[in-house]
């Protein structure tokens, strides 16, 4: 599916958060924490939006971006190439099944992954598994808006609306019928945190943002 809306997955994501994506992902990416240099693995990169926005943060890191989706990362290795970003390493890989030693990065990141997964505590537990003790594990994710009215709002937008734009913008219904789908089956902020604590994170916590409808979690291994 992924791979299907590749050519306008960008577009499509600014148009659904009001241009609002690429700030998010600024944000989670501060929230890695990193010292001088470090090594950052990139999960569910896309088109490495939040790989790019990693090496603006610090410099001197390194980025392992990976994907399920062979043609969404050879969109994003294009636009690497493009932006002549070199700190970034691209690879297919397997979220449930990482092809990675134990402790192996500084931190761990994600954007809109979480919703995506067959088994969210695996998920959870590959991803503080390759990280080094210490280390952060930072999940950016649509969440569920807990003020009643907006609430309704914004389920009249993202259950009927996003659907329709998604088949105008990317030609493709079924697609962006899938994400308000996917949200309905996934846990909000709180009950995701404790997910995370389950899985054996420390010091978990998260922020809200875009009126409630954005988390950014971040766990410590």
């Amino acid at each position: 599916m992924f791979s299907r809306i590749t050519r306008r997955y960008d577009l499509m994501n600014h148009v659904m958060t009001g241009g609002r994506d690429q700030a998010w992902r600024r944000i989670a990416a501060r929230e890695l924490g990193l010292g001088a240099g470090g090594l950052v693995l990139d999960l569910a990169t896309g088109t490495g939006d939040l790989a790019f926005a990693i090496c603006e943060a610090y410099p001197n890191a390194r980025v392992v971006a990976m994907d399920f989706s062979e043609t969404i990362l050879r969109e994003g290795a294009r636009k690497a190439r493009l932006r002549d970003v070199q700190s970034v390493v691209w690879g297919v890989g397997d979220a449930l099944a990482l092809p990675l030693p134990d402790a192996t990065f500084d931190g761990c990141t994600n954007a809109f992954l979480l919703r995506n997964v067959v088994d969210l505590p695996l998920c959870l537990r590959e991803m503080r598994r390759v990280v080094k003790p210490g280390g952060r594990v930072v999940c950016m994710e649509i969440t569920h808006p807990q003020a009643p009215v907006f609430r309704q709002l914004f389920w009249i937008y993202f259950g009927k609306l996003v659907p329709i734009i998604g088949g105008a913008i990317a030609g493709d219904l079924q697609a962006y019928r899938y994400l308000p789908d996917s949200l309905m089956r996934f846990p909000p902020a709180e009950p995701l945190k404790q997910l995370m604590q389950e899985a054996g994170y420390r010091n978990v916590r998260y922020r809200l943002l875009g009126m409630g409808t954005m988390a950014i979690h971040v766990g410590e291994v």
